[in-house]
């Protein structure tokens, strides 16, 4: 570790990481089973309830760009704990919400404090770890934050079982409360004299200077569209199952969370796999996984739930696999400005990644057809690409990590 943390240390800081970084899915998970209950206690229609996932998603995306460059010029503890108190406290009036124009407004201001979180946490990983270390440090952050996404739907059921759907606006809030309390503990990372001079304005217009680098532009495409297979199958996993193969909720959850499963060991098999293959080959195979997916959605997935979970696998696995090193080539394409570099890596990885989610909702009805054509476009456009941008003189390239071999041979 760079930054000695002594009151939190390595767990404190792994634990705080993944706190501060599953508040997107919490926020949204959480209370996805309460929907309709919400539509008849707070007298809205169901596309109005609906609105308070979408606005949350389109704040939150705009406030990385907030956040990020300002940790750069205040440091990131000041601007987390603002953030982490701003989403707690919102999340206390999402709670007491007696209307949907007051609960949808909560929900603005809740995005906007989460997105510190997010634009933030990449941002000190890098403070802190380098090289190898880094990998793992996010491999490690990565595969506890894809926990969330699995737990938060069966917590909110039952929570629901017991209390209404307020409960869950209180539980995020308890979230909030807890990582506005353990920063507290946490040690600035970013040195006084690396805090930008400038003023606030020009803070903000350093996300123009990381844009104006060629390295970190080559890969943003190639490394962020490919979220849009993960995101295209959270759209139209409930459609598919339950409309289309008419499953009940209880086995549609279980064989969801199948899914989900193999996105929380993407990140540790990439770290298990790059002791053996070089992280250049991982990276180029997975858009060949993502075709291969495609081909599988094309032609097995409709037969059978069983067989459409199993042709999700390969997408799944090349997504989350290839994470860790596509974050980190990222984040090394610049030495400066790690907050902005981090707040729009997070915002093109959510932005772009929306695009499945877009595509498949068009289709209703022919969802599981919509996600293979996409996918097929996906691995191809996004491997050319990687192809082209790994031969650039301006794409800063890791050395290769091999298991077992010292430097020297």
């Amino acid at each position: 570790m760079n930054v000695h943390q002594k009151y939190l240390g390595n767990i404190g800081i792994f634990a705080m990481l993944a706190l501060i970084s599953a508040f997107p899915p919490l926020s949204t998970d959480l209370y996805l089973p309460a929907l309709p209950e919400m539509v008849h206690a707070l007298n809205a229609s169901e596309a109005a309830v609906n609105l308070t996932l979408a606005v949350f998603f389109i704040v939150y995306a705009g406030s990385l760009l907030f956040w990020g460059p300002l940790s750069e010029k205040y440091g990131r503890r000041p601007m987390l704990l603002s953030g982490t108190f701003i989403y707690a406290l919102a999340s206390v009036g999402c709670s007491f919400a007696s209307n949907i124009d007051t609960l949808i407004f909560m929900r603005i201001v809740q995005a906007f404090g989460g997105g510190a979180s997010t634009a933030i946490g990449t941002a000190i990983v890098k403070d802190i770890y380098t090289g190898r270390e880094r990998e793992r440090a996010m491999a490690l952050v990565m595969s506890l934050v894809t926990i969330a996404p699995v737990v938060a739907p069966l917590l909110g059921a039952i929570l629901l079982k017991y209390f209404s759907w307020r409960a869950s606006f209180m539980l995020l809030a308890g979230v909030g409360t807890l990582a506005f309390f353990v920063t507290l503990f946490f040690i600035e990372t970013l040195k006084k004299e690396d805090l930008y001079q400038g003023s606030l304005l020009q803070s903000w217009g350093r996300l123009f200077v990381v844009l104006g680098n060629r390295g970190f532009r080559l890969l943003l495409l190639p490394f962020t569209l490919t979220q849009a297979v993960i995101l295209g199958f959270i759209g139209s996993a409930s459609y598919i199952y339950i409309g289309q193969f008419h499953l009940s909720k209880q086995a549609f959850s279980i064989i969801f969370s199948f899914n989900a499963l193999c996105a929380v060991a993407g990140p540790m098999l990439y770290v298990w796999a790059s002791k053996r293959i070089s992280w250049q080959s991982i990276v180029s195979a997975s858009y060949g996984m993502i075709i291969l997916c495609a081909l599988m959605l094309a032609t097995l997935a409709p037969l059978s739930p069983y067989l459409f979970a199993l042709s999700m696998i390969p997408g799944t696995l090349a997504v989350t696999v290839t994470r860790v090193p596509n974050t980190n080539l990222m984040l090394e394409q610049m030495d400066t400005d790690t907050g902005s570099l981090s707040a729009l890596i997070s915002f093109f990885t959510l932005a772009l990644g929306t695009v499945g989610m877009i595509i498949t909702s068009h289709f209703p009805g022919h969802q599981i057809q919509a996600m293979a054509g996409s996918n097929l476009i996906i691995g191809t456009v996004c491997g050319l690409l990687w192809l082209y941008a790994r031969r650039q003189p301006a794409v800063k390239m890791l050395p290769d990590h091999v298991c077992n071999v010292p430097p020297d041979k």
